[in-house]
């Protein structure tokens, strides 16, 4: 993933939103979001190259998410998948905590990320950039490619947008994929300098990112409510960053 904004806790009916675009060059192959045959516990997308996820949920009521931390300077010079991290969680029974404690000790293994684990008692997070494993507080969040709730523009602009649609009673998916389709850039000023230039910074400060050879390959919608019930969506998209098809599932709860 690249862009998530989560309300945990917010919500009288959900317990969790999260709404989160995958943005990836087009060449990378991919598999929509369905539950796995070699581990049907699992139901997310598929990195087809490497192997993992970026997100994901499982019939155990586990959940996991990870973004990359942009750092181009050090790109290429870890060996580890980071989408194997997502699926090591989903498929295992270790407590949140502690696998991220377990992944923590490995974090020199890959290159820079943010990730998001959790189940039915809480949702956590740890960065190999800095930051311990801890327990996410209720509230809005917001995530990119650098620390949680790093304000940068797409980050404040997705969380200020999930705040708005929480007014209503129920937000709705295609309100929450509307959110995340804005191609719209922010001015240079106020964009974060990661050392990709000002051009690449432009292209990749807007929510739904619309390039020639990357760009937004997917949204996902994650819907928990108070029974646990999960209501998991995915749009894909191609490189003309037109839609291609949208898959749902409903997990129950318990």
């Amino acid at each position: 993933m690249c862009l998530m904004a989560i309300a945990l806790d917010s919500h009288s009916r959900y317990r969790l939103i999260l709404a989160a675009n995958r943005d990836e060059y087009f060449q990378r192959p991919t598999a929509p979001a369905s539950f796995w045959e070699d581990a049907p516990q699992l139901l997310a997308g598929r990195d087809l190259q490497a192997g993992g996820s970026w997100l994901g949920v499982s019939t155990e009521g586990r959940l996991a998410a990870v973004t990359n931390y942009r750092e181009p300077q050090r790109h290429g010079q870890h060996r580890r998948s980071r989408g194997r991290m997502v699926t090591d969680f989903l498929a295992g029974n270790i407590p949140p905590q502690a696998y991220l404690e377990t992944i923590r000790g490995q974090g020199e293994q890959y290159g820079g990320f943010n990730l998001i684990v959790g189940d039915r008692e809480g949702l956590f997070y740890y960065s190999n950039r800095g930051v311990a494993p801890s327990r996410i507080s209720p509230g809005i969040h917001g995530l990119s490619n650098h620390l949680l709730d790093t304000p940068w523009p797409k980050v404040v602009a997705a969380r200020e947008r999930l705040q708005r649609l929480l007014r209503d009673d129920t937000p709705e998916p295609e309100a929450l994929f509307a959110l995340l389709s804005d191609t719209a850039t922010f001015p240079d000023q106020l964009l974060p300098d990661t050392g990709v230039g000002p051009e690449r910074e432009r292209l990749l400060s807007s929510l739904f990112i619309a390039g020639s050879d990357y760009g937004t390959r997917s949204s996902s919608i994650v819907l928990i409510d108070r029974e646990n019930r999960i209501t998991f969506m995915e749009r894909s998209y191609d490189e003309n960053h037109a839609a291609t098809g949208t898959v749902c599932h409903t997990l129950p709860g318990s």
